[in-house]
Order: structure tokens, then C-alpha cells, then sequence
């Protein structure tokens, strides 16, 4: 009996699209081969959503989101809507999708596929075999706190302010998620914050602490300042196995440690809040300078729908198919330009998809 899921696709801008679709070829596949029906709906988010709707993101296009088994994300952003008024950048659709889908819960694996070890900056022995987790808060901290903005003082001087903040219930459940995954991993989680400097960071260590000591005893827990965190990445990554952090610091972290594998374009991430709702998406950008021409890297988009099938949709078969083959691709030398190599051949995105799905063939 084919089972059937209802998916919510949004493109986005820059090369979005483009690597969108190499997974609409996917999920034709599966279609076609292994039993699985998608009902696909398909809208815009971002700048593309400005464009069409006078919004980064329609009540439409949410209300589809909120009731789908999984949404599928290109990428958003780009310089042709720089001037827009804040509220409407492309970027606040992301935020407000994550917000109202209180997909709280980020997950941005980092791993070292063998074939890839020399597209890293860093020493063949200092990431090969890496495999790590960060699990970032979404939906709170700086990028949503209150008071927020920009005024104008008495001295004629402009100052810019942004409210760091967290409650204990949030701090709760995105450790919770941390625990769990270590549990099916390593069994280790590193917290980090800024305790020594920031109350936020404080009450933070604080709380996992807590939740450590109430229900994952059996965890290994550390604490480390995110700076330190930062150095120790680059320094010696394979120390860690889950890291959790709030949303500062998990951006900016997990931009990081997507550069130990070599590319952008190889990372992907899932975005989970409760009751199901979650949203699948590349950590790359929209990267416009590079949009429309199909060099792309699509591998990011396509394990971000993994993803979804191990995470959302109960299809962890399906999705350990797409990684093997991507595994087998790579080690056959295919390559788009960003992980280019010498003696390796050098595909465009679509090609790269068509490789992927003869390799699944397979």
C-alpha cells in the first residue's frame, strides 16, 4: 500500500529553485519505485513572496505549512530586496514561518563524507570521520526578544538595541531534544553559552544543569563558553557529539562548523517544533551571484529532504538510500564546483541530480 504525505515546497530565491527541484526529481523516484505518493503544494516564501504577494510570507502559504506533514525550503534572500522596509525583507519570512510553526528545535548535522576530507581547510586528521550534531533554540534569545530597534538619542546620537532573553520552559526543551539525540548517538552533550558575561548565559547553564540531573544522568554533560566553543571547532572538532546552544550562538557556530566539511552546499538541517510540525532546509543561502547558471550544489537540499523522511515521514529506509548513494557518488568523483577536486568530474546542479538518482537505481 503506497503511502501518501502531504508536502509543503517553497523554493525561495537565488539558486532555491534550482536545487528544489533536483529533489522534485527525488521524490519522483520514490514515487515511481518505492511505493511512496507525495501530495505536493508548492508556494512562494522570501523575496519571491515580496515580489508576488507584498509579503515575505502570505497567511496562505503558512496556513498550508502549518497543516503539512513536512515543508521543504529552498533559500531566501538576496541584494534586489536590500532596500525593502525590515518587516518585508525575505529573511522575516524565514523568521516568521519558524515563529508561528514554533519550530523550536534546530538540528545541523555536521559531517565529513571520506570522499571530501581534502575540500576542508583543515588537516585530513583533524576532520576525517567527523561527526557532529548542533542542536540550536529557533525561536528565541536575541533574534526575537523585546524591546528591539533603532532611536535617536538627546545628543544626536543613533544607538541600535536588541533584547537577549530566555525562560526556563524554553531552555527545557531544547535541552530535552540534545539529550534525546545523544542518547541515539555518543551519549555526550556540550552546552554553550556566555554564563561568565551574560545572565541569559547563566541562567542557561543554570536550567540544563537542571534537566541534566532530573531525567539524563546517563548523559555525558560539559559546559563551554560559545567563544571557546568557536576556537575549540577549528582546534579540535572531534571532541564533540551534540552541541547545544541558543539562537546567537547556533548561528553563528553551525555556519562554522559547516565549513570543517568543506562546503555550504554539503549541509543540511531540520527545523522540529511539537506535534509533528517541522520545516526541512540547506544551510547555505540564496547565494544570487550564482543563481540561474546550474552550478549549484543540490546535495544539501536533497539530504535536508532525508531529513524529513527519517524525521517526519517514518521512512528512515528511504533515507539512508539517498545518503549511501550520495556517499557512492562522491566517492566516484562527481562533483558540483564547490567540492570540485583534482581528478574528479565536474557536474552542474542537474547533472548532479541525474547522477543521484541512476546511483539510487542502483
Amino acid at each position: 500500500m503506497s503511502k501518501a504525505f502531504n508536502i509543503v515546497i517553497l523554493p525561495g530565491d537565488g539558486i532555491g529553485p534550482e536545487v528544489m527541484a533536483e529533489v522534485r526529481k527525488v521524490m519522483k523516484w520514490l514515487e515511481d519505485n518505492r511505493g511512496l505518493s507525495f501530495d505536493i503544494y508548492e508556494d512562494n516564501i522570501g523575496g519571491a513572496a515580496y515580489d508576488q504577494y507584498g509579503v515575505p510570507l502570505a497567511d496562505h502559504t503558512l496556513e498550508k505549512a502549518m497543516n503539512s506533514d513536512a515543508v521543504l525550503l529552498g533559500a531566501v534572500g538576496g541584494t534586489a530586496w536590500d532596500n525593502v522596509d525590515y518587516d518585508k525583507r525575505p529573511e522575516a519570512g524565514l523568521l516568521k514561518i519558524r515563529k508561528k510553526m514554533d519550530l523550536y528545535a534546530n538540528l545541523r548535522p555536521a559531517i565529513v563524507f571520506d570522499a571530501l576530507v581534502d575540500a576542508s581547510t583543515l588537516k585530513e586528521d583533524i576532520v576525517k570521520g567527523l561527526d557532529i550534531l548542533i542542536v540550536r533554540e529557533l525561536t528565541g534569545g536575541v533574534y526575537f526578544g523585546e524591546p528591539r530597534g533603532i532611536e535617536e538619542l538627546p545628543n544626536g546620537e543613533r544607538r541600535g538595541f536588541n533584547t537577549q532573553t530566555y525562560t526556563s520552559s524554553e531552555i527545557h526543551r531544547i535541552a530535552k531534544v540534545a539529550f534525546e539525540m545523544a542518547r541515539k548517538r555518543n551519549n555526550k552533550v556540550t552546552s554553550c553559552e556566555k554564563a561568565n558575561v551574560m545572565e541569559s548565559g547563566k541562567l542557561w547553564r543554570e536550567e540544563v544543569t537542571n534537566l541534566h540531573k532530573s531525567g539524563y544522568s546517563d548523559i555525558e554533560l560539559s559546559h563551554m563558553y560559545a567563544d571557546n566553543c568557536a576556537m575549540q571547532l577549528c582546534r579540535n572538532p572531534k571532541q564533540f557529539d551534540v552541541i547545544v546552544t541558543d539562537n546567537l550562538f547556533g548561528d553563528i557556530l553551525s555556519d562554522e562548523a559547516s565549513m570543517l566539511t568543506g562546503s555550504l552546499g554539503m549541509l543540511p538541517s531540520a527545523s522540529l517544533g511539537d506535534d509533528g510540525r517541522a520545516l526541512y532546509e540547506p544551510v547555505h543561502g540564496s547565494a544570487p551571484d550564482i543563481a540561474g547558471k546550474n552550478i549549484a550544489n543540490p546535495l544539501a537540499t536533497i539530504l535536508s529532504f532525508a531529513m524529513a523522511l527519517r524525521y517526519s515521514l517514518d521512512c528512515s529506509e528511504e533515507a539512508e538510500l539517498i545518503e549511501k548513494s550520495i556517499q557512492n557518488i562522491l566517492n566516484n568523483g562527481i562533483r558540483t564546483i564547490d567540492i570540485m577536486g583534482e581528478g574528479c568530474k565536474q557536474v552542474s546542479t542537474s547533472q548532479m541530480g541525474d547522477a543521484l538518482i541512476k546511483e539510487m537505481a542502483k
